[in-house]
Parts: structure tokens; sequence; C-alpha cells
């Protein structure tokens, strides 16, 4: 290939790829339908100009017929004078097989080898086109006696006429056929993209404004398609992408107010300590648990959002886990850092029950669950842990934790597994308000269902379904 052409090529191409996607659906909805049109004014002028030369060949054979039955014993000049000036409907001569039987005037009608074989037997009959007398004409050469050709000849004005007209009129309906084929390619890329378009300025509103509240208008249901089942998808993928961003806002929201009291007083006691030549022995001590126990306060607090802001759990930690010793090992751990309020465990059939997790995220669910039971009940009332079977629960092993506290009011239960959420109640115990919101994380990684609900005779009953 020559330069220039590599070139027209490298230059065609984009110019291609530039255009919208409405544009060529335009143009391929119009070449479609023109190209209909056109294949099917083409085969009707076939249609039309066989029908015409077959009627036109029809009388030619007619002709033929009353000539030989009104003449059956015509010599070869008989007849020849009718052809003059075609002023009959149709003309004849008779032409003979040998040229020494010609007739003395001139024969009007064109004679040539094919008309001597007609007459001799030799040869089929046949049709042919000429000009007599400076029209269009057809002939029909056929066999008329022993040793003897008929030639009837017959005006063809009228059929080409008739060709000509009806070439006029199919090429003007598919002049129009193409005009209503670019109309209705524009009308079909511009109904049927109508909906990609209201996609493609959604995406793009959001892609400037960042704000993915917007939506595509979708019509009323009955009327759905590939297009709109997009479009709805779409809008799915926008109300969670919504739901993401506004959680995340809330989270480094909410973090930031909950970072900012103990950085606070831990830059306070920082400083104090700095200027620990003015205190004494005991105020440097206090200072330095003060710190030490809030440092301890913040690393958790920021641990615990490292642990939330991962969704899964790494696959190569899972492992078959069994929730009898796991729980009676969380519950030890509870009576150690809670020794005011009892625990207790109760295990039904459930000793051999195990499922696939990672122990350390399993024993941190737990863990949160008894820790914020222990939490809310007074000092002297137990926190009650029963673990059940998959035969006692339906097929499903389930892990229940109650306590014997102020319970849940109806107005917090929506909101207890939210990130950093506090009832009133709660406002004033120590925590980050993220221990459950962990807890259900971790769980729904591990495909089960944490549910919060009021316990029977008070309290709050937490329900853990594998």
């Amino acid at each position: 290939m020559s330069a220039a052409g590599r070139g027209r090529r490298r230059l065609g191409a984009p110019w291609r790829r530039r255009r919208p996607l409405r544009t060529r659906l335009a143009l391929a909805v119009t070449a479609a339908v023109a190209l209909v049109a056109v294949g099917v004014c083409t085969a009707a002028f076939f249609v039309v100009r066989s029908a015409l030369y077959e009627q036109l060949n029809l009388s030619l054979t007619q002709s033929a017929r009353l000539a030989a039955q009104r003449n059956p014993d015509s010599g070869p000049d008989t007849l020849a004078g009718e052809c003059r000036f075609l002023a009959a409907p149709a003309c004849a001569e008779v032409v003979p097989a040998d040229p020494a039987n010609d007739p003395a005037t001139a024969y009007l009608l064109p004679v040539d080898g094919a008309t001597r074989a007609v007459a001799a037997g030799r040869h089929a009959p046949f049709y042919t086109d000429i000009v007599h007398a400076g029209h269009p004409t057809r002939m029909l050469t056929t066999d008329y006696a022993k040793g003897r050709a008929l030639q009837v000849a017959l005006r063809a004005d009228t059929v080409e006429d008739g060709i000509e007209e009806a070439a006029w009129w199919l090429g003007l309906i598919g002049a129009a056929g193409v005009l209503v084929a670019a109309g209705l390619g524009y009308w079909v890329s511009r109904t049927g993209l109508a909906p990609v378009t209201r996609l493609t300025a959604t995406a793009e509103r959001i892609a400037a404004t960042r704000d993915p509240r917007h939506r595509i208008e979708l019509p009323p249901p009955g009327r759905e398609d590939e297009i709109t089942r997009l479009a709805g998808s779409f809008n799915t993928m926008l109300g969670e992408l919504e739901q993401s961003v506004t959680a995340q806002r809330r989270l480094v929201a909410d973090a930031s107010h909950e970072l900012r009291t103990p950085l606070t007083a831990l830059r306070t006691n920082a400083e104090l300590l700095a200027r620990g030549e003015r205190l004494t022995a005991e105020q440097r001590e206090r200072a330095s648990l003060a710190l030490g126990r809030q440092l301890r306060e913040v690393t958790g607090l920021v641990n615990d959002l490292i642990e939330l802001a991962r969704d899964e759990e790494p696959q190569p930690l899972v492992e078959q886990v069994r929730l009898a010793p796991l729980v009676e090992h969380c519950a030890e751990a509870a009576r150690a850092h809670w020794p005011s309020v009892p625990v207790r465990v109760r295990v039904r059939g459930a000793e051999a029950v195990v499922v696939p997790g990672v122990p350390a995220r399993l024993t941190r669910l737990v863990s949160n669950l008894l820790d914020n039971a222990a939490k809310f009940s007074p000092a002297g009332a137990p926190v009650e842990v029963e673990l059940v079977s998959p035969g006692s629960a339906g097929g499903r092993a389930e892990l229940t934790v109650r306590d014997h506290g102020p319970g849940i009011e109806a107005e917090d239960l929506p909101y207890v597994f939210d990130r950093f959420y506090r009832a009133g109640a709660a406002r004033a115990l120590p925590g980050s308000g993220l221990g459950l919101a962990m807890a259900r994380q971790i769980a729904r990684a591990h495909a089960a269902e944490l549910v919060a609900e009021p316990a029977p005779g008070g309290g709050a009953l937490f329900r853990l379904t594998f």
C-alpha cells in the first residue's frame, strides 16, 4: 500500500470512530431501509417490464395464428404489402427457406439466416426487437408452412412508453423511499437512544458535580426494554454509590468528631508532662497514667476504624472453627474484664458445630457482643449466652446473648448497628459506638445474620444466626 493510502486510512479511521452513536444508528437504519426500497423498486421495474413484453409477445403469437388461419396457402409476396407503414394492427410477411423463391419486391422486415433456418425447420421460433419505419418494433419469426417462415411485427411504442413511465414512477418512489428512510433513521436513533442519551447526560452531570443523587427518568411500567433495564440498573448503582458516599462522609465526620476529644486530652496531658518540673511526683504519675489510657483508647478507636474499612475476610485465613470452645473462651475473657457481671454460657447440642471463618474475627464478634451486654448489665445481673445446634434452630446454628439492663428503646432499635451511634442511656458509658457496627460487619462477612430485639422481661437480646 502506498504512503498516501496509509495516510488516508489513518485519517479515515478516527473520523469514523468520532461519529456519535446516534449518527451511526441513523445512517445504518437509513441505509437498510433505503436498500430495501431501492431493491423493491428495481424488482418492480423488471416485473413490469417483463409483464409488458409478455403481453406484447402474446399479441404477436395471436396475430401470427390469425394470419396463418386467414391465408394458409399464401405465397412469399401475399402478405408483404401490409407492412409498408405498419398501418395494420400487425404486419406480416412470408419468407421461403430457399432465397431463389423470394418475391420480386424487397422484404420490408429484416430477413437473415436465422429466418431461413426457421423456414427450413432447423431453428425454433424467436423474437427480435427492431426499428421499422422509425418506430420501435417487436417481431416474431415462426414456422408457417413447409419450407416457409412467417414474420409478424407489432409496434412497441406503447410498451416502451409504459416501461419508461414505470421507470420514472418507480425512480420517484425509490427517491421518496430514501427520504422516508432518512426520516425513519433519525426518528429511530432519536427515540431508541433517548434513554442512552439521558444516561450519558446523567453520568456526565455526576462526573462534573460529583453528586450521585441524580437519577435517570424511567418510562412508566409496562414499557421496559433492554435500554430501560440498563437505565434502571444504572439508577440502582447510583443509589448504592450515594449510600456509599453518604456512609463514607458520615464515617469521616463521626471519626473526626470522636477523635477530637481524645486527641485534645492527649495534647493536654503531653503538654502537662512537658512541664514536668513544675509537677509533683504524684501529678506526673497521674498525668502519665491518663496519657497511657488515652493512647490506648485512640489506638483502639483507630484499629476499630481500620477493621470497619475492611469489607470481607481474607480467604487464606478462613478455616473451620468450632463455635463452642470459641464462645467459652470469649466468656472467660468477659468475666475477667467485667468481674461484677456473671456470664453464663449454655450449649445445647452444639458442642461439635463448626462454621467456616477467621477465628480471630469471630472471637472479636462474640467479644463485642459480650462486652456490650456486660456494659449495660447492673452489677450482679447475669449475661446469658446460649449456643443452639442446627438441629434445634431450623437447620442453622444460633448464638444468643442477653443482658438484664435497660434494654433498647423502640426509636433506637433501627440504629444500634450504625457506626458511632450511641443511645441516650449509653452516652455516659465508655466506648466509641463502633463495637456493634463491627460485630454486624464481621457477621455479614461470615454469611451470618445479627439482629437486636427487646428481651422478654426486660433487657436486650442479640441473635447471631449462621
